[in-house]
């Protein structure tokens, strides 16, 4: 193999193949004699050109100073023009054939080896290995700095990989029937297609790279490439896909990998070319740096448990590259050499053998397969070997089933719910106490303004609190009321799971198939054979069994043998009829068909005495009963999975409610603290006043509104509050600081908060139609109300007359009023 010294184009290291040597060999007076002596000597003048045009090309073959295109096009040419000769010379050492003609060629990697045959195979596979190399060589001669340069690359490969591909399937068999070389043996030349496939696929993933494609698509195509680079590549294009994505965990995971990979590799990297060495430092110190950053985020933002390496997933893969089919390019069809050599009734003549035998592949494959499909359903009826394996304790569930009970065990199973409706609980009562809070801000707010006023009496000017919290009491209240609605919602939740807790608890078992009834040997026993009876049955199952694997054998048989069928050779040389040809050859068939007929009518006679043996082993075994109970089990399991995931969806939703609920009481709560402290500032305020009218002041200046005018504006009472206040909201969050100042506020009338949805109905009636609850919400939804709405706050009237405060008289609801939570899709409580 050859590979670059160096290269500024690219870091990574490709490898091209050397082209097989041979040495010179006489083929056109040969050719000329074998034509002269079967046909005639003028067909022998009039074919000279062709002739001339094969020794021509089998001398440039022999020269090897040509450029790697000229030698593509040469090699293809000459491979159709040996196709042409196959069928036309019969080259061998028959003394009535062409058995002057000996091709030697020697081994690609080991130029001391070499292999000479009579014949035209080994010259036809040397010629395939030589185009794969060929164009091995094209593509290590791109630079590779340019996409264009780049596919062009690639293409070079696929193209090789072609090639290769074609010598494995087409002509490495019969190269080595005789002596031959490693590098054209059917698995040199697929280890060689996977090697040209895999630096085509490294050509694209250069190629979306440079152009900055997704980290998905980069790690899908790196995962096709060489084993420890390419995996730890994967592991990190993959990773910055995790990060985007916030899925910290997994990509810790994935990174770790990647450098244990990249480990390994580097404990052999002696000999390795200094370009992928560099390229391997490189891509472990980008492994390192992500890794480290992943893992401060996870320490300090997101607390994820990490991942076992061996519980991943394997990265997903993408293949955009393949072998270019070489059918077309090296049909040799409808090529002009040596045309008249060939009779048209030769031609037609191999056309109809051809049919025969397909007809007869076909015929024999049909009733290999329906033997086969008949076996299989006759003993699905009679349940075997299924109960045979549950007598023996080898129970398993249906796959389905089977990964629908792991999936609800990896998610806690049912032991695992009282613990999500502790949490349920928990954020119930943070919701309830935040909102008996918020009311005490009111209800204590309202009481001093109530001990004033009695006081003061109508001096005390200002509107009452009950006026002006009529919007946030009605928000507290709808609040109240979600809040208990969703206790109940809760409750009932808490219900479902008591009730149906002895059919989930099946899902706790470990494993699952211990929940299912076993089949054992019958208590009493009137004649103890039921060893005797298992053990005839087993013994018949083992003949089914190997009836099936013959039948498998012989198909085989047919594909081989049709595959060898070249009578070609036959055809042109037979003097006699053909049919008399037809029928010698078509005699090849009849054994392996009556093998066939054989298998399937041996496989009739057992299946008849197995359903003898399989209904004597169901009365003594009672297996009706038995998979009576196995039925009714699957459905047991099937219905607390069902029941289990509604549950779990049913708190999954709860959870989502509460934390929206909470988010709103927080939100109010703040702006009912904003609220009484405003208050405050104007009791204050307001008691200085009274006092100085009561003491009889005489106040010379006094604004417009008749107090005085030493009283702070809107924009200083606003600072007062600011720097008074304990705790300053956030201005992205206060629902205050871009209100308009606007006297008044009219609030539009606001829907209403929706309710509870139905309650949960019972496991057994879940096609039972449900009425919708009373705030109107659609009889699917959830139990839980309807997510909370932020209102605009409207205190309704000013303070007193003169009162411009910042916390009244709003028109629009804040934009920084908390959204709903991500994911939030509403209402829950889903019924199946």
């Amino acid at each position: 193999m050859a590979a670059p010294a160096s290269s500024s184009a690219a870091a990574n290291v490709m490898l091209a193949i050397h082209e097989k040597k041979t040495n010179s060999v006489e083929i056109y007076r040969p050719l000329c004699q074998f034509i002269a002596f079967n046909y005639s000597e003028r067909e022998a003048q009039h074919l000279e050109d062709d002739l001339q045009d094969v020794k021509q090309m089998r001398s440039e073959l022999e020269r090897t100073s040509d450029s790697p295109d000229v030698r593509r096009n040469l090699l293809q040419k000459y491979y159709k023009a040996l196709c042409v000769m196959e069928s036309r010379f019969p080259i061998s050492p028959d003394k009535e054939h062409i058995n002057t003609i000996t091709f030697t060629w020697f081994d690609a990697f080991k130029n001391k080896n070499k292999a000479s045959q009579q014949n035209i195979h080994l010259e036809k596979a040397a010629v395939l290995f030589n185009l794969g190399a060929v164009n091995s060589q094209i593509a290590l001669a791109a630079d590779r700095s340019t996409p264009s340069s780049r596919m062009q690359a690639a293409h070079s490969f696929m193209a090789s990989a072609g090639a290769f591909a074609f010598l494995r399937d087409n002509a490495s068999m019969k190269a080595s029937i005789g002596q031959s070389t490693l590098d054209i043996s059917a698995e040199c030349a697929g280890m060689l297609e996977r090697l040209m496939l895999a630096q085509a696929q490294e050509c694209v993933f250069e190629k979306v790279t440079a152009e900055g494609k997704s980290p998905g698509l980069c790690s899908k195509i790196s995962r096709q490439l060489k084993a420890a680079q390419f995996y730890a590549e994967a592991c990190y294009r993959y990773g910055l896909e995790l990060h985007e994505k916030e899925e910290i965990a997994e990509e810790i995971a994935r990174l770790r990998s990647g450098i244990s990979t990249l480990a390994d590799a580097k404990k052999s990297t002696k000999g390795v070319a200094a370009q992928l060495v560099d390229a391997i430092n490189r891509l472990e110190a980008n492994i390192n740096r992500n890794l480290e950053r992943a893992l401060k985020e996870n320490d300090r933002v997101y607390l994820m448990r990490v991942p076992g390496a061996n519980t991943l997933p394997p990265l997903p893969a993408a293949t955009l590259v393949k072998s270019t089919p070489m059918t077309d390019i090296l049909d040799a069809s409808k090529e002009k050499l040596f045309a008249s050599l060939v009779p048209d009734s030769s031609a037609k003549a191999l056309s109809r053998y051809t049919e025969m035998v397909d007809d007869i592949i076909r015929m024999q494959a049909e009733k290999l397969q329906q033997g086969s499909e008949i076996a299989r359903v006759r003993l699905k009826e009679m349940d075997l070997p299924d109960s045979i394996l549950a007598l023996e304790g080898n129970i398993t569930l249906p796959m389905d089933l089977k990964e629908d009970v792991e999936a609800v065990q990896i998610s806690g199973g049912p032991v695992g719910l009282e613990a999500e409706l502790q949490q349920l609980r928990d954020l119930r009562r943070v919701n309830h106490e935040l909102l008996v809070q918020t009311e005490e801000q009111l209800q204590n707010e309202a009481r001093e303004d109530a001990q004033f006023r009695s006081q003061f009496g109508t001096r005390w000017t200002r509107p009452q609190s009950t006026t002006l919290t009529k919007n946030l009491q009605d928000r507290l209240n709808r609040f109240a009321a979600n809040l208990k609605q969703a206790t109940e919602s809760d409750s009932r939740i808490e219900r479902a799971v008591s009730d149906h807790s002895v059919l989930m608890s099946i899902l706790d078992r470990r494993p699952i198939e211990s929940a299912l009834p076993t089949l054992a040997k019958p208590i009493m026993s009137l004649n103890a054979n039921e060893d005797a009876i298992v053990g005839t049955l087993k013994h018949s199952l083992r003949q089914l069994e190997t009836l099936g694997a013959q039948r498998a054998g012989l198909e085989d048989m047919l594909k081989e043998m049709k595959r060898k069928d070249d009578i070609l050779p036959k055809l042109m040389t037979s003097t006699g009829s053909y049919e008399d040809l037809f029928r010698k050859e078509l005699a090849k068939y009849d054994h392996i068909s009556e093998e066939i007929t054989q298998n399937i009518e041996a496989q009739e006679q057992l299946l008849m005495q197995i359903q003898v043996q399989s209904d004597e082993f169901s009365a003594v075994f009672n297996l009706e009963d038995y998979k009576a109970s196995r039925g009714k089990c699957y459905k047991q399991i099937s219905a607390a999975i069902a029941k289990y995931r509604e549950i779990k969806e049913n708190i999954n939703e709860g959870l989502k409610f509460y934390v929206t609920l909470q988010d709103a009481i927080t939100n109010i709560k703040q702006q009912c603290s904003d609220f009484v402290m405003t208050r405050n500032i104007q009791c204050r305020e307001m008691i200085e006043d009274v006092q100085r009218q009561m003491a009889g002041f005489n106040f010379q200046d006094k604004g417009p509104s008749g107090y005085p005018s030493n009283y702070p504006s809107v924009g200083q009472l606003h600072q007062t509050q600011r720097t008074t206040a304990p705790q300053q909201p956030d201005p992205q969050s206060s629902p205050h600081s871009s209100w308009p100042q606007n006297p008044y506020y009219h609030q539009a009338e606001q829907p209403p908060v929706s309710g509870y949805g139905h309650p949960h109905m019972p496991y057994s009636s879940p096609q039972q139609q449900l009425p919708p609850s009373h705030y109107n919400v659609p009889a699917a939804s959830s139990p839980y109300p309807s997510q909370p709405q932020q209102q605009p706050v409207d205190y309704g009237q000013p303070a007193y007359p003169g009162w411009r405060g910042p916390y009244y008289n709003t028109h629009s609801q804040h934009p920084g009023s908390y959204p709903p939570p991500p994911g939030w899709r509403g209402p829950y409580y889903k019924h199946q």
